[in-house]
This record gives structure tokens, C-alpha cells and sequence, in this order.
């Protein structure tokens, strides 16, 4: 067998008594301040899909930064908070000292055959093959991943004028190529560079608030999708107060929505 991908060493969690389990940050994944925080998502979403009382797959992920994680080891504590005959709500907590630095809801559900289609269509672009990789400069998570904008990168200038508009078009995947699950596309959902800077070309100081992810997606189309890029798009929604939005896309080459995600993110001046 050979090593482990650095995801799956990143998300690793061993029980830690009863209903908990402990994880670490991982360097690999280093933000500017404490951990990228995709991954921190993709440690909370498999915290639950690890408990032996799981019901189906996830639908919906809401990961709410309480305070900032610090480098070392955690606590993930999950618990199904009501279970129905096909989906099951989950509270979700992680500690670091005893106190709470995340909270976390997950909704997951057995997924029934039904009608089906998606209003959100995925936009003409070039293909991965026709579309350069990006240079990776800066923090460390970023050479996790192999990404290809089209458009939206970060501003070549840090001038301070406003652009007009906080649209990203890119495509990715995982670095090295890794088969497509739950937790890689909750960790995907954040690769947004934050909307204020590309805006407003200015590194304004700030941080993640809250980010939910919803899975459009089965594990099985997400099998399907294997070690392929996927496209995403992100464009900013308000501004202003302190707080921001984005609402963003994320499809899959044959043009299927695997998933949306919607962010609120804390700044200042």
C-alpha cells in the first residue's frame, strides 16, 4: 500500500471516549492565521461521517468559526440531534482547552429517486487541458491544490481601486489528484480568495464568519467525477458593515452541480 494522501492524513481522527474524536491541524494546510478553513470543514463533515449512528449522506454543512483554531490537536464532539425515517440533523462542536472554537450543523438523509434538474448551469469556458495552471504563491494550502482561474484571481496590484465586480471563475482539484468524496468537496467550497480583495484590491483585514455547503450530488456521482477538476464560481452579494457575502458554484467536467455554497465573512478597516 502506498502513503496516504495528505487530505486523508489532514482529516484523520481516532476516537477520543465515548461520542468524540480528536484531530489535528495540520501544516500542510496552513493558513496566514491558524488552519486553512476547508479543511477545518472537512474535519467537522467527517467527524459525522464517522459515527456509528450515521444515516445516509450529507445534504447541507454550516461550519461556524467561533474563535481561531490553533495549531495542534482538537476535539470533534458530533451528536445526532433528531434522527427521522430518512434524514438525520447533527450538532457539531470542536474544542481545543476545553472551550468551543466551532460550531457546526450537518443534515444528512437517504437520498430517494426523483425528478431532477439544476437551474444553475454551468458557464462555456475552456477545458482544464486549455486552461494554464496558476502560479501557487503565498500560504502553504494553496500548493495543495492544482487551480486554473479564468477569471477572478488575486489582483495583480494591490492599488486600492475598485474593480467594479468580485466574480472567479477557476478550475481545480486536489494536489496530488485525489478521487472526489464528501469531505474534498466540502474543503473545495472554500478555495474562494476572499471577495473584498479582488473588489477593492486592497488586503483588508478579515476572517470566515460562517460558510455552509449544500451537496447536490450522491457519493456515487461523486465517484463518478474520480480525480477530475472541477469548475467553480464565486461572486460577491453585499458589502458593507463589516460583513460581506459570496455565493458560489461548483461543477463537475460533464457539467453536473455537485454542490453551492454561500459565505459570510467578518472585516475591517
Amino acid at each position: 500500500m502506498g502513503a496516504a494522501h495528505v487530505f486523508d492524513e489532514a482529516i484523520a481522527l481516532a476516537p477520543h471516549g465515548e461520542g468524540l474524536w480528536q484531530g489535528r491541524t495540520s501544516p500542510a494546510y496552513a493558513n496566514m492565521i491558524g488552519p486553512y478553513g476547508g479543511i477545518t470543514a472537512a474535519q467537522v463533515l467527517n467527524g459525522v461521517l464517522q459515527h456509528p449512528q450515521l444515516l445516509g449522506e450529507p445534504v447541507a454543512l454550516t461550519v461556524n468559526f467561533a474563535a481561531a483554531l490553533a495549531d495542534g490537536t482538537f476535539i470533534v464532539r458530533p451528536r445526532p440531534a433528531r434522527t427521522n425515517r430518512s434524514t438525520q440533523h447533527w450538532i457539531v462542536e470542536v474544542l481545543q482547552e476545553d472551550q468551543v472554537v466551532i460550531t457546526a450543523t450537518v443534515v444528512t438523509a437517504a437520498r430517494r429517486a426523483t425528478w431532477g434538474e439544476h437551474e444553475a448551469t454551468m458557464p462555456e469556458v475552456p477545458s482544464p487541458a486549455e486552461t494554464p495552471r496558476t502560479q501557487r504563491r503565498g500560504v502553504e494550502w494553496l500548493h495543495r491544490y492544482d487551480m486554473r482561474f479564468l477569471t477572478g484571481g488575486i489582483p495583480r496590484e494591490w492599488n486600492g481601486q475598485d474593480v467594479g465586480e468580485s466574480l472567479s471563475r477557476l478550475w481545480v482539484r486536489d494536489e496530488p489528484p485525489r478521487p472526489l468524496d464528501f469531505p474534498a468537496l466540502a474543503a473545495l467550497a472554500d478555495v474562494f480568495f476572499p471577495r473584498l480583495w479582488l473588489r477593492r484590491a486592497k488586503l483588508t483585514p478579515l476572517g470566515t464568519v460562517s460558510m455552509t455547503v449544500y451537496f447536490h450530488a450522491g457519493g456515487a456521482q461523486l465517484q463518478a467525477t474520480g480525480t477530475g477538476h472541477l469548475l467553480l464560481q464565486a461572486r460577491g452579494q453585499g458589502f458593507g458593515g463589516g460583513y460581506f457575502d459570496h455565493a458560489g458554484q461548483l461543477w463537475n467536467e460533464a457539467g453536473e452541480l455537485l454542490a453551492t455554497t454561500h459565505q459570510v465573512v467578518y472585516y475591517k478597516e
